[in-house]
């Protein structure tokens, strides 16, 4: 059938100008099918091509070019809703013929910021044989998705519609499909073009390419029994002891599939029970370790697909092992590709400069006040837990969020609404997040490394705390190292150091942290820290570990410190693993299984962290021998002491009183020549006399070893 050219074809010209320019917040009001009076107009926008017809129950309508860049339009007789489109003898479906992919339920509950599965609904949704794009842009005056299937050029790209006072733009994209490259090309206001990354992709390309990826997961988890016994755990009764890993550097070079059998095998060998890995969100520069986040939903591409960072978790959870996730809500680069000014106005971040940026790391700070804002973030959280089965988030840089005025001058901040330095804004999100997570997904832990004061961070919520199930005890980590850097001979002088902690040590839920951030930037390794020769230094290393694992607490070691790896880390490099063909350095290794074996079997030193009452010290002030030891106990009577020398002589006939009577089994002794140690012990057992000591009715002479921490297990 000829097509033929009335007044009706062509839209109003300045619309189909704006259609055409991008301009448009309804370029469906132009473009797509418009029935009325028995025929049914239908204008499509295809750039570049020369010849166009709409194809119709068998019959074909010749299009009529009505705008010089590109809009052709037909008639056709009746309502006509289901149509394709002949493009230079290509058939093609029309965007601008779908209805809009959200619903009304969907636009209520990101107004109100209470969508907790936005990633379901905004970014790129599989659907059908096409692509449904929806991006958050209200100040926009217009949003284009540009992408491989349509074309980067700077006339390229499908105008979306806005849906209403959302702020949400849509389109159904049918040549689109799974691994189409995509981005939102955003009017501003101010009349800017910008492109930008999608901030729901939940795939990326790999850095430093930095266009979105439309991908749908398609993988099978096998970790149900993993899940069901999560479900039920309290982590402050369980054993929590954490190897934290930097994907990029633990062996550089590997996949997530190779990682899924390496990483795995090593963390069961050395007994960890869970692994925190650095972020794995993507990001830009490889430098920021992962902390300047520009794709919240993507696993990094640069070990592979999502669903490969899927294996590698449901592999780590099929062994046992627990996944904790680094996370970052406080901040985010300022790449013109990413979040930044994303409309062309402060939208993801405040747009106050004394709240909307971070001196110290160059970046933007969100606007933790803006519900869509948190509501970004909090279903971020949630889609790692589901869609990834993390088993906890530790928050990165808490008490940046906690504090307005947190690394700034005078003048650089501002007070909130009752003259206080608290960013309550913050606050509230805080304790929204973990709520939420934790309504959600029982059994998954959030953690905060909070370095501050700040009272109340693992207090429940509904009692006015923040809600997280655990703080990094950064206190006890910088008076512990700060006494270890000492030669023995004066760290008498700074005893209180290693029992100060005690002090404060059940007022929130602590892990003991030996983190990346101390093994780095000029810090020196943790074996590298300690004084003395090579000798030493690896006997140093193997006591503060002995001293760590039993203390009140659960314990967090970043990797390479579980070798006494001599070098400071750097993500540039991998970590030295011929180390471990020298025993003094794999005995290390040896000693942090066995200590990890001997944690998990010892229900006195975990099952009562958060109380008081699962602590005693034995003597807290025998600074003259640079010793200290402490008891632990479980409500099921399981009770281990531990003594701990951090002089570099053996001390002989050395009493501690004891509570109980019996053969006291040494477990754990630092100085073995199993780890490298000079053999100082006890023969394998103590037996405790009735002699009174340190206020325990009974006591034991030992032989503690220099540079040495020992384990006594009471036998039943």
């Amino acid at each position: 059938m000829i097509g033929h050219s009335t007044p009706r074809l062509a839209a109003d010209r300045r619309a189909m100008d704006n259609v055409v320019a991008g301009d448009t917040h309804d370029p469906h009001a132009v473009l797509g099918a418009h029935p009325g009076g028995g025929h049914t107009v239908v204008r499509t926008l295809r750039k570049g091509a020369t010849k166009v017809a709409v194809l119709h129950e068998g019959e074909r309508y010749a299009m009529t070019r009505v705008h010089p860049d590109g809009i052709f339009a037909a008639e056709l007789p009746g309502t006509v809703l289901d149509y394709r489109l002949d493009v230079d003898s290509e058939e093609h479906d029309d965007p601008y013929r779908h209805l809009p992919t959200l619903g009304e339920l969907d636009l209520h509950l990101i107004g109100e910021g209470r969508h907790e599965k936005l990633w379901t609904v905004l970014g790129a949704q599989p659907r059908g044989t096409g692509v449904a794009f929806a991006v958050w842009a209200p100040s926009a005056r217009g949003v284009q998705v540009i992408g491989d299937f349509v074309g980067w050029g700077p006339y390229d790209g499908w105008p979306m519609r806005s849906l209403g006072s959302s702020g949400v733009w849509e389109i159904y994209v049918p040549d689109a499909h799974l691994g189409s490259k995509y981005k939102f090309k955003i009017l501003g206001r101010d009349g800017a073009w910008r492109e930008h990354a999608d901030p729901l992709a939940q795939h990326t390309e790999v850095p430093p390419a930095t266009a979105s990826v439309v991908f749908e997961s398609s993988y099978e988890w096998q970790d149900e029994a993993w899940l069901r016994a999560r479900a039920s755990k309290s982590w402050h009764q369980e054993p929590v002891s954490c190897y934290e890993v930097h994907l990029g550097s633990w062996r550089p070079g590997l996949t997530y599939v190779e990682l899924a059998e390496q990483l795995v095998e090593y963390v069961v060998e050395t007994g960890f029970t869970h692994v925190e890995l650095m972020p794995v969100m993507e990001h830009p520069f490889g430098g920021s370790w992962g902390y300047q986040v520009t794709g919240y939903f993507a696993p990094t591409s640069r070990f592979g697909s999502p669903d490969e960072f899927r294996y590698l978790v449901d592999k780590l959870h099929q062994a046992g092992i627990g996944v904790i996730l680094d996370w970052v809500p406080a901040h985010f680069p300022k790449d013109e590709w990413g979040l930044a000014r994303f409309d062309g106005t402060p939208l993801y971040e405040h747009g106050d400069w004394r709240r909307g940026e971070h001196p110290d790391w160059g970046t933007y700070v969100f606007d933790f006040g803006r519900r869509e804002v948190r509501n970004f973030l909090v279903a971020n959280a949630l889609y790692w837990c589901e869609e990834f089965h993390a088993d906890g988030l530790r928050v990165d840089a808490v008490a940046s969020m906690l504090y307005l005025d947190y690394s700034r001058k005078d003048g650089e901040w501002t007070p909130n609404q009752y003259g206080g330095r608290e960013n309550l804004d913050a606050i509230s999100f805080l304790q929204e997040m973990n709520a939420t997570v934790y309504k959600n997904h029982p059994g998954v832990m959030t953690i905060a490394e909070e370095s501050t004061a700040w009272p109340g961070v693992t207090r429940p919520t509904h009692l006015g705390g923040l809600g997280f199930g655990f703080k990094w005890n950064m206190g006890w980590m910088n008076d512990t190292l700060a006494y270890l850097v000492k030669e023995p001979i004066h760290r008498q002088w700074h005893h209180h150091q290693m029992t100060f902690a005690t002090i404060y040590a059940w007022s929130e839920n602590y892990i003991l942290p030996i983190s990346h951030d101390e093994v780095v930037h000029g810090k020196g390794s943790l074996t590298g820290k300690m004084p003395g020769d090579l000798w030493q230094q690896l006997a140093n290393t193997r006591a503060l570990l002995g001293f760590m694992w039993a203390f009140t607490g659960k314990q967090l070691l970043f990797m390479g410190s579980e070798m006494g790896d001599p070098r400071e880390w750097s993500e540039e490099r991998g970590l030295d693993w011929a180390l471990l063909d020298d025993p003094r350095f794999g005995g290390i290794k040896v000693l942090v299984g066995d200590l990890n074996r001997a944690y998990r079997d010892t229900p006195a030193i975990w099952t009562q962290d958060t109380s008081a009452s699962g602590f005693r010290w034995i003597t807290s002030d025998d600074s003259h021998h640079n010793t200290f030891s402490f008891v632990r106990f479980a409500p099921n009577g399981d009770t281990i002491a531990c003594i701990v020398n951090f002089a570099a002589i053996p001390h002989e006939n050395y009493r501690i009183g004891l509570p109980k009577a019996g053969r006291w089994a040494e477990v754990i002794n630092t100085d073995s020549e199993l780890y490298g140690g000079s053999g100082v012990g006890n023969m394998g057992a103590v037996e405790a006399e009735n002699v009174p000591w340190h206020g325990f009715d009974h006591s034991a002479a030992l032989r503690v070893p220099p540079l040495g921490a020992l384990w006594l297990k009471l036998e039943s």
